[in-house]
């Protein structure tokens, strides 16, 4: 969501946190919790949360493995190259991914029972879409997704960037 060089979150990713954020409030009542992890460092996620008005949980993997280990960071120089259980050279080939390296989408789900963590689910790229509030509402109008002719978000902005 939040490379560590770029000035700001993916514009994709906002548009998936803008989704979800409403829902969040309801997460404690099932004893269930939610965080987003980027590479961010923590003083630029800090920044961005505060201009977009988001006020869910967002951590900084700035330095470690998590983000490589749940293949949701590409580089084709580690260990574990894969996007979505395959191979990421095979899906950049194939036109399924556009780039060989760098942030791609990704959700993945644990359950902690006592001090044991389990991975439990993991989805990327369409797969996502489940979770995005706006695609189910253009979903049931008459011109759907209109992304017939271009890129899936091509059309998105940061929230902030839409005309009044």
């Amino acid at each position: 969501m939040f490379d560590p060089n770029w000035d700001e979150g993916c514009k994709g990713c906002s548009f998936f946190a803008d989704n979800f954020v409403g829902s969040l409030v309801h997460l404690g009542a099932r004893d269930t919790s939610f965080a987003v992890i980027s590479r961010a460092p923590l003083s630029k996620i800090e920044a961005f949360k505060r201009r977009m008005g988001w006020g869910f949980p967002w951590l900084s993997s700035f330095g470690n493995d998590f983000n490589y280990d749940f293949q949701v960071t590409l580089d084709p120089e580690r260990p574990g190259y894969e996007y979505n259980y395959t191979n990421a050279e095979a899906l950049l080939k194939a036109g399924k991914i556009w780039f060989p390296k760098g942030e791609l989408p990704g959700l993945s789900v644990f359950f902690r029972d006592g001090d044991n963590i389990f991975h439990t689910y993991s989805s990327y790229q369409r797969g996502t879409d489940l979770f995005l509030n706006t695609y189910n509402f253009l979903d049931l109008t008459p011109l759907g997704r209109q992304e017939e002719n271009e890129k899936m978000f091509d059309w998105l902005r940061h929230h902030d960037r839409y005309p009044a």
